[in-house]
């Protein structure tokens, strides 16, 4: 017998009589077609269709699904995204903590939308808008999100769904949904001499009483180690003197700070990998203090006390004063920003995309092009003269 068939249940007494005193009471009848199979488990199943043409696409699809071994009960999506969300995030024991809140976060707030619908109402026609609603400007009715942000809560989506293929999903909806590219508006690219003018009003922050400030001491070579190696702020906060060699100038990222409910922890790399970072030769001398007299596992930036750093604190008091003072305000600059600034200068100064990806912990080149990819000069002209003399040196042989 075969596996998939379609069955016409007009040849049924008892539905002709359905169907009959349906078109009397000027109801719809009740679908004719059902398409019929056994699922995995040898159980017989029905799905019932009014038209044949539909009967025969659902026919399609199933021997397909059958056949390639992705079949899913069609019950089994019927379960309400949320849920399965819940079950997912609980699921998810990898996760650092801060990334677990992210995503808690992101469930919340931006995916609430999705809550209350069943898995198989979820098409990828309407995530495309969904996305496109969270990067449109609040302007326009949207939510205002950057690419950056449009792009996690995306893959926090994408993720959920492809946890329920195969067993509630025949495949993930979201997957082929085009994303915002990050936008140059986004990312801000100081200059050296920027650099420089932020890095000292930072290191001579003082407080309403002439005297400097908890980090004014660590401040500028903080803000310029940030600007010239791409570190992220918890990879710099969380830096320990045996990390550092300056010898050698590499500083080895290994850790990294992230503050959730206020309790400061210390985790691996967002990536989970460790990296090497070169250090520029004019900073050895600016580190080279902040590591003297100091044990191996102590913190190479702290406070006057000797305490961590705190991101928003640090940020409030010390960054955010020191971007005024310089002249840089109302340009959205963060501390994270100043990565971009890195991977511009590294970029001016001749890196390739490999470089780049390792030096600031990117998963892969492809990630690091597509943030980037527009920085990198254009440099078809200088291959094709370069090509170009070869071959004239060539011809040149062969004539003499």
């Amino acid at each position: 017998m075969a596996r998939v068939w379609i069955y016409d249940r007009q040849n049924d007494k008892r539905y002709r009589e359905a169907a009959a005193k349906a078109k009397a009471a000027r109801r719809t009848p009740p679908g004719r077609w059902q398409v019929r199979y056994y699922d995995p488990s040898g159980r017989l199943r029905t799905e019932t269709f009014a038209k044949r043409s539909l009967a025969e696409q659902r026919k399609t699809e199933l021997e397909g699904q059958l056949h390639s071994g992705i079949y899913c009960d069609p019950s089994a999506g019927k379960v309400a995204f949320g849920e399965v969300a819940e079950l997912w995030l609980d699921s998810r024991t990898d996760l650092k903590r801060s990334t677990w809140w992210k995503y808690r976060g992101l469930l919340d707030t931006h995916l609430s939308r999705w809550r209350e619908l069943p898995l198989t109402a979820i098409h990828t026609e309407d995530i495309a808008a969904w996305v496109a609603q969270l990067h449109r400007p609040k302007s326009d009715g949207g939510a205002g999100l950057g690419a950056s942000q449009t792009r996690h809560a995306y893959r926090v989506l994408s993720m959920v769904l492809d946890w329920c293929v195969p067993r509630r999903l025949p495949r993930n909806p979201a997957q082929g949904v085009s994303l915002p590219r990050w936008s140059e508006a986004e990312h801000v690219y100081l200059t050296y001499e920027q650099v420089e003018r932020l890095a000292a009003a930072a290191e001579s922050r003082t407080t309403r009483y002439g005297v400097p400030t908890a980090s004014a001491a660590v401040n500028g070579a903080l803000i310029r180690l940030l600007a010239y190696t791409g570190l992220r702020w918890g990879e710099a906060s969380a830096l320990r003197v045996k990390h550092v060699n300056l010898e050698a100038r590499r500083i080895r990222v290994a850790t990294t700070f992230s503050e959730v409910k206020g309790e400061l922890r210390t985790e691996l790399p967002k990536t989970g990998e460790r990296r090497t970072v070169p250090i520029p030769k004019s900073l050895v001398s600016e580190l080279r203090p902040l590591l003297e007299g100091r044990g191996p596992d102590d913190l190479v930036f702290r406070t006057s006390r000797g305490a961590p750093l705190r991101a928003h604190n640090w940020r409030r008091r010390e960054f955010a004063a020191a971007v005024r003072a310089a002249g840089l305000d109302g340009r959205g600059l963060t501390p994270h920003k100043l990565r971009h600034t890195a991977a511009s200068l590294a970029i001016a100064a001749g890196a390739d995309v490999k470089v780049l990806q390792t030096m600031l912990g990117h998963r892969s080149a492809a990630m690091t092009l597509d943030i980037y990819g527009h920085l990198f000069p254009d440099r078809l002209d200088e291959v094709a003269d370069a090509m170009d003399a070869r071959r004239t040196a060539i011809l040149s042989a062969w004539e003499s």
